[in-house]
């Protein structure tokens, strides 16, 4: 599908219907990023919890976001880390999708 076709009248979807079907296609990152307020043990909880990551897996990945200010730690589309955002914040913990 091309942005061409669409404007000719060839699909009947709209930008926003499109956007809304890209978001469960689009590859995207779910990041955490560094704070002082969590504690080490708090996020890698979350982390092994929260995306089903092994222990070891949770503590590199604090480790990451410790010293690097933020880290990458599971990739899927918008739909399926959404929820998982949802539950960082929740716990306290500044969670993004990229």
């Amino acid at each position: 599908m091309n942005w061409e076709n669409l404007k000719n009248g060839l699909f009947t979807q709209t930008e926003e219907e499109i956007d809304v079907l890209l978001e469960d296609v689009d590859e995207r990152n779910l990041i955490l990023h560094n704070d002082d307020v969590n504690t080490f043990d708090w996020v890698i909880d979350s982390i092994v919890k929260i995306c089903k990551h092994s222990v070891t897996q949770a503590e590199q990945l604090t480790l990451m976001v410790h010293f690097k200010g933020k880290a990458h730690i599971k990739k899927g589309t918008f739909n399926e880390l959404k929820p998982l955002k949802d539950r960082f914040i929740d716990r306290g913990i500044n969670a993004t999708i990229d």
